[in-house]
């Protein structure tokens, strides 16, 4: 298999995985636990080698995926404390797991083949040179991995959909009706812990932290229905993945680094073009509500002096910007939108109420 091809399928396997998964994290405000799973299983890599002499697969699995569920037992311990919140209970435990295992790398294993710092950036570029045979196809180990787990992450959430659903959004519920959330959330942990290992001598840490936070971060900006959410930040993962490979080509930079950036660029789209969330859609809304505001008032102060001898000074067009300190442009606009809501006429530079806008008035006035 073509080695460019390998390593788009396996990032896009890795993006898939850790945004079907980080999609939960992410509604349940707990992301950071995917950075600190991805980083203490250091530790359980250098505690697996020693325990049992090898490198290989299976070892490093379990060893590393019990690092992950220590490290989210050890966090949730020190949050039950009520002493410290939870970014601050990551960061007492994981470091510390880190840097332990960043300890018995260097003072144990500094003539094997574990290297730190490939640990966090990744080595992608090496996956389709190690290679297995499935029948007469050579293919790549992490990918053939990466498929294995992606399939088993999708058999789970589909399998538990309704009560990862349920135990993400109503946890009281979840354990009123016997469905054991805290048993939800320490498989899911468990499986996230299992992707974690198995993308980590590919990807790294950086990627696989990138690929399970930033998707759903984007899709959370652009759906609110869970499945919906699943599919978007899926695919955004899959389009970082495609799209960075190639800007690293062609700026002949880090695979890596490049999906990451690519992943940013997707959820700053996100952010500022969301349809209901994004930045642009919430300055429009202020400035409708802006403009709504003020042709309320106009309405009211029209009502104030309805009647009166001085309304013909106040209902003037050219007194207006004085009397409600409004320039002359943003008076005409709101002139405009008013007339557009049949809230009140205009004859020549004088304005008047009609009965709608005059209704609108008084509704204001008693509110």
């Amino acid at each position: 298999m073509d080695a460019g091809l390998t390593i788009i399928l396996l990032c896009s396997l890795v993006a898939a995985s850790g945004a079907l998964l980080g999609t939960f994290l992410v509604l349940r405000r707990m992301a950071m636990l995917s950075d600190a799973i991805s980083h203490s299983i250091v530790f359980g890599i250098a505690a697996g080698f020693l325990m049992f002499r090898s490198l290989d697969t299976l070892p490093m699995l379990i060893a590393a995926s019990a690092t992950g569920l220590l490290t989210v037992l050890l966090t949730e311990t020190v949050l039950r404390t009520r002493l410290v919140k939870e970014d601050a209970a990551i960061g007492i435990v994981f470091p510390a797991l880190f840097s332990l295992g960043v300890i018995l790398i260097t003072r144990y294993a500094a003539d094997i083949h574990i290297d730190v710092d490939a640990a966090l950036v990744g080595e992608v570029i090496w996956a389709p040179f190690d290679t297995i045979f499935i029948g007469a196809f050579e293919v790549s180990r992490a990918l053939v991995t990466m498929a294995v787990i992606t399939l088993i992450n999708l058999a789970f959430v589909g399998l538990f959909y309704k009560e990862l659903k349920l135990a993400t959004f109503d946890a009281a519920l979840a354990a009123s009706l016997g469905l054991m959330p805290a048993l939800i959330h320490y498989a899911l942990m468990g499986l996230l812990s299992v992707t974690a290992v198995s993308a980590f001598d590919a990807v790294g840490a950086i990627l696989f932290v990138g690929f399970v936070i930033v998707p759903p971060a984007a899709a959370y900006l652009l759906t609110e229905r869970l499945w919906t959410m699943i599919a978007v930040g899926i695919g955004i993962g899959v389009i970082g993945s495609l799209s960075g490979y190639f800007v690293a080509l062609a700026l002949d930079a880090s695979i890596s680094g490049c999906m990451v950036m690519m992943l940013g660029a997707l959820f700053l789209l996100a952010l500022l073009f969301s349809p209901s969330r994004g930045l642009l859609a919430a300055y429009l809304r202020r400035r409708r509500q802006k403009w709504e505001f003020a042709a309320q008032l106009l309405t009211m102060h029209l009502l104030t002096h309805e009647g009166h001898p001085d309304e013909a000074v106040e209902a003037c067009t050219s007194s207006l910007p004085g009397h409600l300190n409004w320039g002359a442009a943003f008076t005409e606009k709101i002139i405009h939108r008013a007339q557009s809501r049949g809230w009140i006429d205009r004859v020549g530079e004088q304005l008047r109420l009609t009965d709608s806008g005059r209704v609108q008035a008084r509704s204001l006035r008693k509110a």
